[in-house]
């Protein structure tokens, strides 16, 4: 019995080492490749962009299993084997749509698993456009974008300690637009999808 108890203390005291307290801070810096596309509308037969996401993250914890996190991130979005018009000529060319935003999500992020280490967060996400080009003649497009987009952001991650206060995260991360960007055609509407792999790194900043 005695036994018992011991390793059931030590038990909890690894968990509690691991796991984030009420009140524990965590800082975050990210980068992630990107898959991205968009729904909906005239352009069907599109291809994903290749991109690239990175920024940081903060994460207050309620409890080790609830926090409130956010980040303010670099996102490149967009579509591939999209098409632009020459409205000369009435000719259509095929391009890549390259758009980028700042996005902000604010995330519920729910911590599971034996030590915490996983982690589920979904919430809502705001993006500011930063640019928007087409690859074959590097036009400007930002014009015909919508400044802000609204979305859904969902993911999934794990933490691998490194040291007493740094962890290494990978995640699984996906985020669908509400809105429609299109600012241009009236009669075609587009919507954002962008998927993604992140890994980085996350400081326990608690005292």
């Amino acid at each position: 019995m005695k036994k018992l108890i011991i390793v059931s203390l030590l038990s909890l005291g690894a968990l509690s080492a691991f796991s984030q307290q009420k009140g524990s801070f965590e800082l975050g810096v990210n980068l992630g490749y990107n898959g991205a596309t968009v729904t909906n509308g005239s352009q069907t037969n599109t291809n994903y962009r290749n991109g690239v996401n990175f920024g940081v993250s903060g994460d207050y914890f309620f409890s080790d299993r609830w926090s409130i996190k956010s980040k303010i991130s670099y996102d490149q979005k967009g579509w591939g084997n999209g098409y632009i018009e020459d409205l000369s000529s009435g000719q259509r060319y095929t391009t890549d749509y390259k758009i980028d935003y700042v996005t902000i999500p604010v995330l519920a992020n729910w911590h599971f698993g034996k030590k915490r280490n996983w982690y589920l967060h979904f919430g809502p996400h705001l993006g500011f456009l930063l640019s928007a080009k087409e690859s074959r003649f590097n036009t400007d497009l930002k014009q015909m974008f919508q400044s802000v987009d609204v979305g859904l952001d969902l993911g999934i991650g794990v933490k691998i300690p490194v040291s007493k206060r740094t962890k290494l995260f990978f995640e699984l991360d996906g985020q669908a637009g509400f809105m429609d960007i299109n600012a241009y055609q009236q009669n075609t509407t587009l919507q954002n999808s962008r998927s993604s792999i992140n890994v980085g790194f996350v400081f326990d900043l608690k005292k």
